[in-house]
Order: C-alpha cells, then sequence, then structure tokens
C-alpha cells in the first residue's frame, strides 16, 4: 500500500479551494435549538448542536466536507452522530449518499464500508473501492488484535468515574428480544456450547481513563472484538455509562448516590438520567435531556501505513469545557 497522503482541504482534494468547512470545524452555537429564556440553563448548552435530521443535500454537502483522508481506493470520512452507515431502502444513510459523493470528489464508484464508527456515534468511517485492499485491511485488523494491538480508539465522556484508572472489560454478549426491542444483554460466565453455538460471544475491551471531574471522566475504549453496542455495554458494566445513551444506562441505578448494576431485564431503555450536578454545569434539564447526543466518537484507526485521526465535534468539545475535562481544545 503506498505512503499515505492526507488532504489539507477536507473534501476539496488537490484539485480544489478549500470553500466550505467540516461539520466538525464548524463554530459552536450557544443555546442553539435548546436555548431558553436569558440566563437559562438551555444557554450555553449543548442541546441542538449535534445536528439532524438533515435532508439528502445537507447530509451530502456535510459528508463532501468531512473527507479526512484519501489516497488510492481508501477513503475515511468522519461522519456526525446521527447518521447511519446503512440502512433499509429509502433511509438516509451513508450508503445511500456514496454515489452522489463518489460523483462529487471522482471517488471510485464502488465504494464499501471497510470499518465505520455506529449509527449514533460520531467519528471515521474507512471506505474503499477495492475488493482486495478491503481483504488486506481486515485480516491486518485481525493480526493487530491478535498481537493486543487494538485497530480503533474511541473517546468516550460518562457519566461517573471508572474504580480503576485503567483495566478490561471482558464479558460475553448475546443479542435479546424484550418486547419490541433487540437489545444487548451480558452474560457472565456463558456455556462453552452457548459460544460454540454463537448464542453468545465473549467480548472484551480496554479502557483508559484519560481525565476525570466530580461525577463525570474521559476515556479511551479500544475494542478487541465486535458486537453490537459493545462499548456502551460495557461501560454500563463499570457503572459509567456514556453520556446521551438513552438505552443502556437505564441499567446503572443510584442508591444514595451510589451506582449499581439493575438486572438487564427489569431495566427498559428511557432517557438517560442526571444528577442535578452535571445537569447545571452541562445548563440543562432533564426535561431536554432526551436531546443529549451520545458522547462516544470514534477517534483513531490504525492502517498498516497511517494512524487516520477524526477531530471529536462541537458538542462534544463544548461538553468537556463545561465539565472541566481535558481535552477541549484538542484531543491527545
Amino acid at each position: 500500500m503506498a505512503a499515505p497522503r492526507f488532504l489539507l482541504c477536507p473534501g476539496g482534494g488537490p484539485r480544489a479551494a478549500c470553500s466550505a468547512r467540516a461539520w466538525y470545524q464548524q463554530p459552536l452555537r450557544p443555546g442553539g435549538p435548546g436555548r431558553q429564556a436569558a440566563g437559562g440553563p438551555g444557554r450555553g448548552s449543548i442541546v441542538g448542536q449535534a445536528g439532524g435530521p438533515w435532508s439528502r443535500q445537507e447530509a451530502l454537502g456535510l459528508l463532501e466536507a468531512a473527507v479526512v483522508y484519501r489516497e488510492g481506493p481508501l477513503v475515511a470520512i468522519s461522519k456526525p452522530p446521527g447518521l447511519a452507515v446503512t440502512g433499509s431502502p429509502g433511509q438516509l444513510s451513508v450508503i445511500s449518499l456514496l454515489p452522489d459523493l463518489s460523483q462529487r470528489l471522482s471517488l471510485p464508484h464502488e465504494l464499501h464500508v471497510v470499518k465505520a464508527a455506529g449509527k449514533d456515534s460520531s467519528g471515521l468511517v474507512l471506505l474503499s473501492g477495492c475488493p482486495g485492499t478491503t481483504r488486506q485491511l481486515h485480516a491486518f485488523f485481525t493480526q493487530l488484535r491478535r498481537a493486543g494491538r487494538p485497530p480503533a480508539t474511541y473517546r468516550a465522556v460518562t457519566a461517573g468515574v471508572p474504580a480503576a484508572v485503567e483495566g478490561e472489560i471482558h464479558t460475553g454478549l448475546k443479542l435479546e428480544q424484550v418486547g419490541d426491542l433487540q437489545l444487548v444483554v451480558p452474560v457472565a460466565g456463558p456455556s462453552r456450547r452457548s459460544v460454540e453455538r454463537k448464542e453468545v460471544k465473549q467480548t472484551l475491551t480496554h479502557y483508559r481513563v484519560l481525565g476525570t471531574a466530580p461525577g463525570c471522566s474521559l476515556v479511551q475504549l479500544q475494542p478487541m472484538t465486535a458486537f453490537p453496542s459493545q462499548l456502551l455495554v460495557h461501560l454500563t458494566l463499570l457503572l459509567c455509562p456514556a453520556l446521551g445513551d438513552h438505552v443502556y444506562s437505564a441499567r446503572v441505578g443510584r442508591v444514595l448516590g451510589e451506582p449499581f448494576l439493575l438486572p438487564a431485564g427489569s431495566a427498559l431503555p428511557h432517557t438517560q438520567v442526571l444528577g442535578e450536578q452535571l445537569l447545571r454545569r452541562l445548563r440543562l434539564t432533564q426535561e431536554l435531556l432526551h436531546r443529549l447526543p451520545l458522547h462516544l466518537h470514534l477517534y483513531q484507526l490504525l492502517l498498516p501505513t497511517a494512524s487516520l485521526t477524526a477531530p471529536p465535534p462541537p458538542f462534544f468539545l463544548q461538553t468537556l469545557r463545561l465539565l472541566g475535562l481535558p481535552g477541549s481544545q484538542s484531543v491527545p
């Protein structure tokens, strides 16, 4: 694979002037749609700053301005939270936008996803126009994991501080139907047969606390396995759900201020509940909290000859600043 070449102008490449700023480079909008009366909790809060839902043309413009890497058949973009990578026919997604994006940027016509942040997460989406390159990258990612080197690095802002500064979350996970929802449920000590039958998958995530403030933390997450919602569920096992997790955070309860883990079957998804102190520092009310975006960002991805990075979104940076966590200007 050729040595990487990073674009100096996102979305424009060497043949175009930089006429648009990427979505993650836009200035913060104090208040935004969540703004209330002057001096109210909405002023300067992060509600409404994550964007979306978008029209097709708006989403296409965001992606066009968010190209962070382009070399040969490989293209990497930094997607905003709330935009699905894949979806059903007619649903707005990265895949549905690729034909138009390829035409605008003169990209390969048969781009497909190699690695991507989840729908509600923000961050890197690596695309390839060559099946052979895709196979090589998948083999490279597998080789890294076998060597104990995680290929992807995420950053999360959490409600709560992990008991240990760094460590591993190792547990079985399975998909379980709960009413109309299909949720990921942890399985402690799964049977060998359930793993062999692929009813349960053994999962592993390395984590490290990058900084703390009262009642919250900035955490680095490096998954060594891949399973839907793995990082969100693993954070609940640390009793530190991600900010903006309105599905799995319900599994972490509190008694006299101390967190404890609720049984997955009895903790149905609902809007995240935060303590008054965190709400005040975020300049939010519980009534607005359903609009809080997920603070989980695919920050870095290793390639054979490069280390791709995507800066966190403005709302993520403003959260760090409001909470007094490190990295509000740049993530190390």
